[in-house]
């Protein structure tokens, strides 16, 4: 027994030895706390933008393996608007999560800034990718970028900062004979489908990507489709879909304009029967075009699961803006301040969202910026965004946050110096004037509104640059099509209530965006 130690000596011996043993469990817990947080990688992120893509007129019907494998898998937002309803300052908003009034491209021409050596030498260089670079995501980007990419400003050697692979298109949407700059080099396309057929060349590289990828270290892609933008070419296997399909007759749809922005009141009503028949042949091919997508989706999905990355993703699916097809009897295009212009599609899945979640909450493309940091695990403190992270709507159990009362949309209207010998008769200052004559755009189809939408308010209150003050305001709970413009009807002191909101939006920025009362 000559070993046993008994007594106070052996009681001390035991402490020491427990007290060693406690402190040793503590540091192997804090390591595996640790070591678990450094080793664990940040998620993978897909942002899919389509081109033009309506919801309210049903843009989304097409494409049922897209609301499947996202939607259903994930959260749809009800409520997804753009800040604008144009393709290169609501993109430019997209990368840049800010307002155009900050960004300040303002239309699709060199001169409104898009793709501007303003643009690249400003907004651009601080654009979210270049921070999900510095996170170590591994980003790629395939289709098209800005409208005037590559025709003058750089060049196609131009690549924004923070892409580490970039197939970008030259200009805007084709499906074929086009050009783009891979990684700063020109690459000519032809017409055959098997090689040039962009929407399935975007798909093809971004599984190529996949595939090539470090799996280190998570990945960003971004992918724009040219669909559902004109030319509306289908792949040849879809060109027979949908021949039964015909622009909705509902709503708004050939109603005339009354009480509306000038405008909205010098188009025919009711519309000619070549109108009809032209925006029904365009809505037919739209839809042809999106089945490309919604392959593509699927491809993708099928690859993550591949590869075991699909847990660990999130994939984020909406559009630059809306459209419309024969409301107010516009035949097609976009770029008014309506629902059917303002609203896009917003599915996301991903790690904390639970499926078959319907949000109501208003978000915004501006947000889409801020939302993608946030997943990155970017102290959203440190930038300067006037968007605001949803991922506390769709994944609460993740994030805290509230959804915004209200928020902005404003647009810069755009048109031709010389009179449009397509349509003579309306004279200079008009673009966008087909068929038969009805132009969808002008120089003072310029206005900023306040979208008001909350529990107990859906309204929206708009105002022109031009030389009437032009006001146009409605009830959406109680004219959801936007039929009757109440701005006589109003109380003055809810005029002046809007007004006095849309001023302070109009020059808000970074912080001052999310406070506004």
């Amino acid at each position: 027994m000559a070993g046993l130690r008994t007594g106070a000596g052996a009681t001390r011996t035991w402490q020491r030895r427990h007290s060693a043993a406690v402190t040793l469990l503590a540091l192997l817990l804090t390591c595996r706390v640790r070591c678990s947080a450094q080793s664990a990688k940040p998620s993978n992120i897909i942002l899919i933008l389509a081109d033009d893509q309506d919801v309210h007129l049903g843009g989304m019907t097409p494409m049922k393996k897209t609301k499947a494998l996202i939607g259903d898998a994930g959260a749809t937002f009800v409520n997804a608007f753009t800040v604008t309803p144009l393709c290169c300052p609501s993109r430019s908003s997209i990368l840049t999560g800010q307002y155009p009034h900050n960004h300040e491209v303002r239309n699709n021409s060199l001169s409104g800034n898009c793709s501007s050596s303003l643009w690249q030498k400003g907004p651009e260089s601080t654009a979210f990718p270049l921070y999900l670079s510095k996170q170590k995501y591994q980003t790629f980007f395939a289709g098209k970028y800005l409208n005037q990419y590559g025709k003058d400003v750089g060049g196609v050697g131009h690549v924004p900062p923070g892409w580490d692979q970039w197939h970008a298109l030259v200009g805007n949407s084709q499906y074929y004979n086009y050009t783009i700059s891979v990684n700063g080099k020109e690459e000519k396309h032809g017409d055959s489908y098997e090689k040039d057929y962009f929407t399935d060349l975007i798909t093809n590289r971004s599984l190529h990507f996949l595939d090539d990828r470090s799996p280190q270290h998570p990945f960003f892609l971004m992918l724009s489709p040219p669909a559902p933008h004109s030319p509306w070419t289908a792949a040849p296997q879809y060109q027979k879909e949908f021949n039964d399909v015909k622009a909705p007759r509902d709503g708004s749809f050939d109603k005339p304009g009354k009480d509306k922005h000038w405008l909205l009141r010098q188009p025919v009503n009711p519309m000619p029967e070549s109108s009809l028949t032209f925006l029904d042949s365009v809505y037919k091919k739209r839809w042809q075009t999106l089945l490309s997508v919604d392959d593509m989706v699927e491809l993708l999905v099928k690859k993550l699961e591949s590869i075991k990355e699909l847990d660990n993703t999130y994939i984020f699916y909406t559009s630059d803006n809306g459209y419309h097809a024969g409301q107010f009897s516009l035949p097609i295009d976009k770029r008014q301040l309506y629902e059917f212009d303002i609203r896009v599609p917003l599915m996301v899945r991903g790690p904390g969202i639970k499926p078959n979640q319907t949000l109501q909450a208003p978000v915004l493309n501006i947000d889409l910026a801020p939302t993608i940091l946030d997943v990155s695990g970017v102290n959203l403190s440190s930038v300067n965004l006037d968007g605001q992270s949803f991922l506390s709507q769709m994944a609460p159990s993740l994030r805290n946050g509230t959804a915004r009362p209200f928020f902005l949309v404003e647009y810069t209207g755009e048109g031709h110096l010389k009179t449009d010998p397509a349509c003579p008769k309306l004279g200079p200052g008009l673009s966008q004037c087909f068929p038969d004559c009805v132009c969808e755009d002008a120089f003072n189809n310029t206005y900023a509104c306040v979208r008001t939408l909350d529990k107990e308010h859906n309204l929206q209150y708009c105002e022109f640059a031009d030389s009437e003050s032009f006001v146009e305001v409605y009830n959406l709970t109680s004219d959801p099509h936007q039929l009757e413009n109440i701005v006589k009807k109003v109380d003055p002191t809810v005029l002046q209530a809007m007004n006095q909101r849309l001023i302070k939006l109009q020059s808000c920025q970074g912080d001052s965006c999310h406070n506004i009362k």
